[in-house]
């Protein structure tokens, strides 16, 4: 990728072929099942469920570590001396990845670190666009990047809707009450990132296969949605008749890219089995 080399964590949920395709590096997050830590992504997210399931335990997640950071900056730099290493983080305020990659690059001038403040698929397609630009445009500088990253702020947004409020709730973010209320009337929370917070601002009622759509819809128009480029979430269950409605509906708004993303441990633990969601940029 010309003078960069990229890197992101596994909760970006980046597919092995744009990583490759784009020379981006994954640092592992981690994930705890009680006393034992896997690494996120070394493993499917029906384990998680499974876990849950036989447990009623939540797995936790873990963010990469200054060492995991330090080894990947080290082994980049050996192998090349002469590119510049840009860190586009997962949202720093909801996982400390990005302070401890700060940590690891004291030291280290060629490393820099932005905050994407998004996560999974906003965050992948982020990448993308810086990826992208640098692709396009041999001689960026870093003062380049830091103008280009500073407008996608303002124009990325992804939010998702969890199947059901079951690990929402397990994990502390809604109350019983709320749980017990949604169950009894069918209610789905759109959960949106904004400014790097998750934040639930609407709630629909419904099937998934009715509400993805109507998520779908009301997402894209009112947040004025690009048309070149849209990424859409799934997390593993959901139904393929959901993905093909959404699809189809991308196609007929016009949309020219539409990439999907399997998300895996670190947002399947907060969606659960089953969930959609939706990422891409406002119009410049």
């Amino acid at each position: 990728m010309g003078n960069y080399i990229f890197l992101a964590e596994t909760g970006a949920d980046i597919p092995a072929e744009m990583a490759q395709r784009y020379d981006i590096t994954i640092v592992p997050m981690h994930i705890l099942f009680g006393d034992v830590s896997k690494v996120d992504g070394t493993f499917p997210t029906s384990e998680l469920f499974a876990y849950y399931k036989k447990t009623g335990k939540l797995p936790q997640t873990s963010a990469s570590t200054p060492a995991d950071f330090a080894a990947c900056f080290d082994a980049l730099h050996a192998r090349y001396p002469d590119k510049h290493l840009i860190y586009l983080a997962y949202s720093a305020v909801t996982t400390s990845s990005y302070q401890n990659a700060q940590i690891a690059a004291k030291g280290r001038d060629y490393v820099t670190s932005y905050d994407t403040k998004s996560v999974s698929g906003g965050q992948a397609i982020f990448i993308l666009q810086v990826a992208r630009y640098l692709e396009a445009n041999q001689d960026a500088t870093i003062a380049d990047v830091d103008a280009l990253v500073a407008d996608l702020h303002g124009r990325v947004h992804m939010a998702f809707v969890p199947s059901t409020l079951t690990y929402l709730k397990a994990g502390g973010r809604v109350s019983n009450a709320a749980f017990l209320g949604a169950q009894i009337l069918n209610i789905k929370p759109l959960i949106e990132v904004r400014d790097g917070v998750l934040v639930s601002t609407r709630k629909y009622r419904g099937s998934m296969a009715a509400v993805s759509q109507k998520v779908f819809r009301d997402f894209t128009e009112t947040n004025r949605f690009d048309k070149r480029v849209i990424a859409l979430l799934y997390t593993f269950g959901i139904e393929e008749s959901v993905r093909e409605n959404v699809t189809r509906l991308a196609q007929e708004a016009g949309f020219e890219e539409i990439l999907w993303f399997e998300t895996g441990s670190v947002v399947s633990t907060h969606g659960g089995p089953g969930s959609f969601g939706v990422a891409g940029f406002t119009q410049e």
